[in-house]
């Protein structure tokens, strides 16, 4: 039996990756900050190391890693102070370093595999975002750069969800139709995928990043 690593894994799209991975039989181990199986600030260095020591004593393997903790925070970047932009590359990006970091030896004895969950915002951006867009284009940077490291042994992939409706919110047929698609995404078309990714199907994908947005940012939109 795999086991597995799901960050920010107690809700949206991390907790629609932790059921996908459970019904197809893997021993998951859902992180977050506040629930889960585990809790872990995984911008913390020290419980980073604490949760991976405790899950080689208690697990003796690892993997999978997929990190998906983040949040944002949309400020002007007048209005944005230091402190918040550190926390958001803290828990966005830094937290993929000291993650891997402190599992490669597992990771590397398991020849396993790391999916990162990044963001279209990698590409393209709202205004006020300046911190979550960073701190995605960073993962994204990290992602391939962790697939040159560590490879052959372990695989690393990174995902960039869209416009993924994670609660359940009420949505007008106009949100839809803008997606070439056809419809705004759902949490399990990013956890099947992760899915994939970890999978020895996905044996010679790495370093590869896969965007989940319906067709949106490949899609031309003009002032009318």
């Amino acid at each position: 039996m795999s086991v597995i690593i799901v960050t920010g894994g107690a809700r949206g799209i991390g907790a629609g990756i932790v059921a996908c991975l459970r019904t197809e039989g893997h021993r998951v181990i859902a992180v977050d900050i506040d629930g889960g199986d585990e809790r872990c600030d995984v911008s913390d260095e020290a419980q980073v190391n604490v949760l991976m020591e405790n899950i080689a004593a208690r697990e003796g393997r690892l993997d999978g890693l997929v990190c998906n903790a983040g949040f944002m925070i949309r400020k002007p970047i007048g209005a944005l102070s230091f402190a918040e932009w550190q926390r958001v590359i803290g828990t966005n990006l830094s937290s993929t370093f000291l993650l891997v970091k402190a599992a490669e030896r597992l990771l590397r004895a398991a020849k396993g595999a790391v999916v990162t969950i990044a963001s279209t915002r990698a590409h393209m951006s709202e205004p006020n975002t300046e911190s979550y867009a960073a701190s995605k284009g960073g993962l994204l940077a990290l992602t391939h750069a962790l697939s040159v490291s560590l490879g052959p042994d372990v695989r690393v992939n990174c995902i960039s969800p869209g416009w993924i409706d994670t609660q359940g919110d009420e949505l007008s047929a106009q949100d839809h139709a803008q997606h070439p698609a056809g419809r705004v995404g759902r949490v399990e078309d990013v956890a099947a995928l992760a899915s994939f990714l970890l999978g020895d199907k996905a044996g010679f994908v790495t370093g590869s990043e896969f965007i989940v947005d319906g067709g949106m940012t490949r899609k031309m939109i003009y002032a009318e």
